[in-house]
């Protein structure tokens, strides 16, 4: 019995210390952050992609001051866990080391709110939030059909109005966020200098430059050109080869 126990654990350090996920935390906790990258890479080639992953890359890239591949795999990683505040802050600390500071034109008006409102859950969560509403709905609905008096008859019959609206507001927010987002083609920018041409055109005048790091917005593809927005919302053409989309 003994014997079989030491084979087991024997065959769990093996399968443990060949897991191309744990290897490269090991790595990374013995700084070696090159070799660790390797290692996370190879189990996004595998296809098991998630947002550890890519939050473990963009910490290997940070290490090593890579800003454009740092900020690229923390937005990875926050694309697959939207509400994951670690993510969020290292993000933010990787953004800092970005040459270029864009100030985000500010949205204004009734659209700034319905967009502030919907972008609070990922359109996962609206989902699970109209299904929870839902429930409630169907437990009023009960209470209401058994009910022996007119005033609980009243009270569940309120309780049900308010749940059907509330699902409305939930699925027209899941909607919208989901809309906003299938939408909206972000990049980063991986070349070291890149020059923002005003056509689509290598020839044509540089309109303004950008640096690693920065995140754009992509709106056309035209042969081997794209068309970004900046969240300044300034606009220009830039060759493919300088970005990299995040989805």
């Amino acid at each position: 019995m003994k014997k079989l126990v030491f084979i087991f654990l024997l065959l769990s350090q093996f399968i443990w210390a060949n897991n191309p996920f744990e290897k490269g935390n090991n790595l990374y906790q013995k700084g070696e952050y090159q070799e660790a990258i390797a290692a996370y890479e190879s189990v996004l080639k595998s296809g098991q992609e998630s947002a550890e992953v890519y939050f473990n890359l963009g910490n290997c890239f940070y290490k090593l001051n890579k800003v454009a591949p740092a900020v690229f795999n923390f937005e990875k990683a926050l694309l697959l866990s939207p509400n994951d505040t670690e993510i969020q802050n290292n993000l933010a600390f990787a953004q800092k080391m970005a040459i270029d500071e864009i100030q985000e034109v500010p949205q204004v008006g009734f659209s700034k709110i319905i967009a502030d409102f919907t972008s609070s859950f990922h359109y996962d969560t609206w989902a699970w939030i109209a299904i929870i509403l839902a429930i409630l709905f169907l437990t009023s609905f009960v209470g209401y059909y058994f009910s022996a008096t007119t005033t609980l008859k009243r009270l569940f019959f309120s309780a049900m109005a308010v749940m059907m609206l509330l699902i409305v507001i939930s699925l027209f927010s899941g909607f919208y966020e989901q809309n906003r987002i299938t939408n909206t083609k972000p990049a980063i920018v991986f070349a070291d200098t890149l020059n923002v041409k005003s056509e689509p055109n290598v020839a044509s005048q540089n309109a303004f430059v950008l640096h690693a790091g920065t995140k754009v917005f992509i709106l056309e593809d035209l042969s081997n050109f794209y068309k970004i927005q900046l969240a300044d919302l300034k606009e220009g053409w830039v060759e493919k080869s300088a970005l990299k989309e995040i989805k």
